[in-house]
């Protein structure tokens, strides 16, 4: 290890990172003895891999499968491969994915890659990639929306992402922010870090009941540039926090996370709506959104930055147009309150109320597991190769929930439950 490594190692806590290994493991996943673990992760992230595989086995894992990217590598692309290169993808991969989830295999993935890593990389190029990726990628995508099996993502705090956020610090302060950052939203910054996400869990439950016993048939956002309908999935159901998998298996998918969500139905969505934190997405960031939705689909899209992007996003596939989940999270969530933009969707969102273009989330409908694909699209379920989250919800955010009768009730005012 380089004098330069020791400096980067020695900015990131061990006991907080042994405790979101932990997390990971026992409440993000609450692995099962004789499950077997896929780990997706970046190569710097290896120090956080290492725990997680202790953890693992200490709890039972028959095995534990890591698969590392590399940045360099991932660069190395852009920069030598023949254009033909960009329509590949690694299907064979996904395939095998695949049949991992298929004998339940858990599945872990950690973020930490530079979030502006191909800014400087042909857009076109990019975006041919990531749709060629997204097209091989859906027989293993498939079994985790479907939520098939018990799956968690968690974060890395990497040199490369901590100086985007913090680029007037030199590199080994501005990893020891990040790490304090993400150790604080991942609720590991205390003793027991496993019984404050039962806690948690315990809150976003009480909030996920209430709404499934109003049953609204939609939901109106009103704020500034916002006058937004979303009518919800028929037979939606609300979901946050711990869920259960179609194996059985309880486990948190996201950690951080401070949402409820469901469902919405791709057809019955109208009016407009504008962003209100910047979207990082593919190394470029779209900032201003502003769309206007007619019978569900965007017809007219805007950003002050990033608009050509937003653009190709939105003319991936049909279903690219249409909403696929949306979200409630209140202004006075921890991440909001820390004022930070991470460039990473795992933590952004949770900053915000949101909506996400694209693929919806089957477990999101009352006996979503034993619905076909073509009851779930009945019911107003969309599908797509994209799933993309942006925040909408602010301070001055007000959201009534519609009965089918037409009758309101508050949800949230100035970005509060009510």
């Amino acid at each position: 290890m380089t004098v330069h490594e020791r400096n980067i190692s020695a900015a990131i806590d061990p006991v907080k990172l042994d405790r979101l290994a932990e997390v990971a493991v026992r409440i993000g996943l609450n692995l099962q003895p004789g499950q077997d673990v896929l780990l997706t992760a970046p190569s710097v992230a290896l120090p956080l891999v290492r725990r997680i595989a202790e953890h693992a086995y200490k709890a039972g894992a028959g095995l534990v499968t890591p698969i590392l990217s590399d940045e360099e590598i991932t660069l190395a692309r852009y920069r030598f491969a023949p254009d033909v290169s960009f329509d590949r993808a690694a299907g064979w991969l996904y395939e095998g994915m695949s049949k991992a989830f298929a004998a339940n295999t858990a599945r872990l993935a950690i973020v930490g890659d530079n979030p502006m890593l191909l800014a400087g990389e042909d857009p076109a190029r990019v975006s041919r990639a990531s749709k060629a990726n997204s097209i091989a990628y859906q027989p293993a995508l498939e079994k985790i929306v479907g939520f098939d099996i018990n799956w968690n993502i968690v974060a890395y705090p990497s040199p490369a992402w901590a100086k985007q956020m913090f680029p007037g610090d030199e590199q080994d302060v501005a990893v020891a922010k990040l790490a304090d950052a993400i150790f604080s939203a991942s609720r590991v910054d205390n003793d027991d870090a496993v019984a404050s996400w039962k806690k948690h869990n315990a809150v976003l439950r009480e909030r996920t009941e209430w709404l499934n016993g109003q049953r609204f048939s939609a939901l109106h956002y009103s704020g500034p540039g916002t006058d937004l309908t979303i009518g919800l999935a028929d037979g939606h159901e609300w979901q946050g926090g711990a869920s259960t998998a179609k194996n059985g298996i309880i486990c948190n998918p996201n950690i951080p996370t401070e949402e409820v969500f469901t469902t919405p139905h791709c057809r019955r969505v109208s009016g407009h709506v504008v962003s209100s934190k910047p979207l990082s997405y593919q190394g470029s960031l779209i900032d201003n959104i502003a769309v206007r939705f007619e019978e569900g689909r965007i017809v007219d899209a805007k950003a002050c930055r990033g608009a050509e992007v937003l653009n190709k996003v939105l003319d991936t596939d049909e279903g690219a147009r249409r909403l696929g989940e949306v979200a409630l999270v209140p202004h006075s969530s921890p991440i909001s309150k820390s004022g930070l933009l991470f460039f990473n969707t795992l933590f952004d969102e949770n900053a915000a109320c949101h909506i996400a273009l694209g693929q919806c989330y089957s477990k999101c409908f009352i006996d979503g597991g034993n619905l076909t694909p073509e009851q779930i699209a009945a019911q107003g379920g969309n599908k797509s190769l994209i799933h993309i989250d942006w925040m909408i919800g602010s301070d001055l955010t007000d959201i009534d929930g519609v009965h089918a009768d037409g009758r309101r009730v508050p949800v949230f005012r100035q970005g509060e439950w009510v």
